[in-house]
């Protein structure tokens, strides 16, 4: 039995990619339970978010065979973190994944984390989100923070467990 491996084309994300990011991150946002966001996005609010914030360092784009995004993984940069580390944060459309999309997309952001400098990512997942907890094991991420019943707005309290992957040369 052979399996063909498909290659997946992964990009820098553009504006006009926005509503159709913006329309899976919100289904999942809805889902619940994945994601830390609570608030859906608007594609401004998005592009503002992903694409143009003061904390920007990246978003790469996924897309299955017939062109459109099915997933996306953006870097960013905030005071909680190391000066030369990026947070990561990585979405699949919920319905009609791409299997190896998310393998493509760290490969891409990782090549551009490293050509800019960085030494390290994070990724703070939600204790709940089994999926993100398992792809970011599955990448090579390592536990080395928790933070204790971090309240939901809905009151709920959940612990949120961070992970480092140390951005080695090549």
């Amino acid at each position: 039995m052979t399996i063909e491996m498909k290659t997946i084309h992964v990009r820098p994300a553009r504006p006009e990619d926005a509503p159709a990011l913006c329309a899976f991150l919100n289904e999942i946002i809805a889902i619940g339970g994945t994601t830390a966001h609570q608030t859906p996005f608007t594609p401004e609010s998005f592009v503002a978010h992903y694409l143009a914030g003061p904390g920007f360092v990246s978003c790469f784009v996924a897309e299955d065979e017939a062109g459109e995004p099915c997933a996306f993984q953006a870097l960013d940069r905030w005071d909680g973190i190391p000066q030369d580390w990026a947070d990561i944060g990585t979405f699949s459309r919920p319905d009609n994944k791409v299997p190896g999309a998310g393998t493509a997309l760290f490969k891409a952001t990782c090549d551009f984390a490293r050509s800019i400098g960085l030494k390290a990512l994070n990724a703070t997942i939600r204790a709940d989100n089994v999926s993100g907890l398992s792809y970011y094991g599955k990448m090579g991420f390592v536990d080395y923070k928790v933070d204790k019943a971090v309240p939901l707005k809905d009151g709920q309290l959940v612990d949120r467990i961070s992970k480092r992957y140390v951005l080695e040369d090549g």
